[in-house]
């Protein structure tokens, strides 16, 4: 036993050492997330790599994200790719490898591209839902009221499809026996032709009026039944989102899985998941219009009660107390235009002598100002520069002064002052 011998933790420092030399640089690596969860705001995943072939696994490795790093990594990804990370897709991520002696080894995550994740189908699926928001389309939908009395329906679908069936059984059979129109618009719900089939189909529908004008159908309802995922790819043209975004009535779409969602869906009035959602969805919505024409009408009965019953007691009082009230009332105004008729003239008459004694104290006042009784008394008035002078400490030597007499006015330079 001549070889040298390592401790485990010295064997694992020499793993560190060596990949910390040798692979200082990071890189990027695809994969498929076979595992991710966050815990404490770092993020785990379990890489995983499949033969083209088999589907068999042929790699596998943990990755890491720090929560610095994380944290910006994660909104950007979800706000570009539309959905969060999750096990099944296909990520480009940039890592570097990291080694420690007590817990092995992993990938450290610094970086994950999300426009690798799109893919070239996810990518025209955003570019075409910009555009729809751009074009000012994309609520266009929502903003049409679905009519009080849903019944008469427009379904675009193929007449093969057995979601169609389960469709109209739904609405045939519901429970509260309400009558619903179907009319079928068929149309391809797969493949390359989906996308004029469905337009043409549209464009049917919209051609129907009736004599005043007015469409024939109250709302439209798409339905595909079953499929496969990949078959949905023809709901997700730019065309077709147009046609059903600026369609005007309301549109009801059943066409997806539970975890898919098409652009149609996105843009149509109301979403659903299957034909048998959409048909209750219908029947909910005429549920809800009866509940609330049962609530009307039983409000209006009892307040129109209460109002009449109210009425019948008020006109009741009123007529009884008229004949009382007239007379009364009829004093009531001779007795008032007497007692006016007596006080007027003793009110005219009072405010004479009130207005004649006022212009008498007003004359004595006057009079009592007259400058000249105080010239009279033997008063002067002296003026300086045209204003009465009260203070000799205004004046000086060479100023000229005047002074009001009763018989005259005198003019003098002043000499001095004291």
């Amino acid at each position: 036993m001549t070889e040298t011998r390592h401790t485990l933790y010295e064997l694992n420092r020499l793993v560190r050492e060596t990949l910390e030399t040798e692979m200082s640089d990071e890189y990027w690596v695809e994969a498929e997330l076979s595992e991710c969860r966050e815990t404490r705001g770092h993020c785990y995943m379990e890489l995983i790599q499949k033969d083209e072939k088999t589907n068999t696994p042929i790699a596998r490795a943990s990755a890491k994200c720090w929560a610095n790093s994380w944290g910006v990594i994660r909104p950007y990804f979800e706000r570009t790719a539309g959905q969060p990370l999750r096990a099944g897709l296909k990520v480009l991520i940039k890592v570097f490898p990291q080694f420690h002696e007590a817990y092995g080894f992993s990938w450290i995550v610094t970086d994950i591209d999300p426009t690798y994740t799109l893919g070239d189908m996810a990518r025209r699926r955003q570019e075409i839902i910009r555009q729809l928001k751009e074009e000012g389309v994309f609520d266009l939908q929502r903003e049409l009221e679905l009519p009080l009395f849903t019944q008469h329906i427009a379904v675009v679908t193929s007449e093969t499809a057995a979601g169609y069936g389960d469709f109209c059984d739904q609405l045939l059979h519901n429970e509260y026996g309400y009558h619903f129109e179907v009319t079928l618009f068929p149309a391809i719900m797969q493949g390359e032709q989906v996308e004029q089939s469905v337009i043409a189909a549209l464009n049917a529908i919209n051609s129907q009026l009736t004599a005043d004008g007015h469409p024939l159908f109250d709302a439209v309802v798409m339905i595909r039944g079953g499929g496969a995922t990949s078959d949905l790819s023809g709901f997700d043209t730019l065309a077709l989102a147009e046609n059903v975004a600026n369609f005007p009535l309301p549109i009801i779409t059943g066409i997806g899985h539970e975890r898919d969602e098409c652009i149609i869906d996105m843009v149509s009035h109301t979403s659903v998941k299957t034909p048998t959602a959409a048909a209750a969805f219908l029947i909910d919505h005429l549920a809800r219009v009866d509940s609330y024409l049962d609530e009307l009408q039983h409000r209006i009965l009892r307040q129109t009660k209460e109002q009449l019953q109210a009425y019948h007691l008020r006109l009741t009082a009123l007529a009884e107390r008229i004949p009382s009230l007239f007379l009364v009332m009829k004093t009531r105004q001779e007795a008032h235009l007497d007692k006016l008729f007596s006080q007027l003239s003793t009110t005219i008459q009072t405010c004479l002598v009130r207005q004649q004694h006022r212009l008498e104290l007003l004359d004595q006042r006057a009079s009592s100002l007259d400058p000249a009784l105080l010239f009279k008394r033997g008063y002067s008035m002296t003026l300086y520069q045209g204003k009465i002078l009260r203070d000799p400490t205004q004046l000086h030597e060479g100023d000229l002064i005047e002074t009001h007499l009763e018989k005259g006015v005198v003019h003098a330079s002043v000499k001095s002052v004291k």
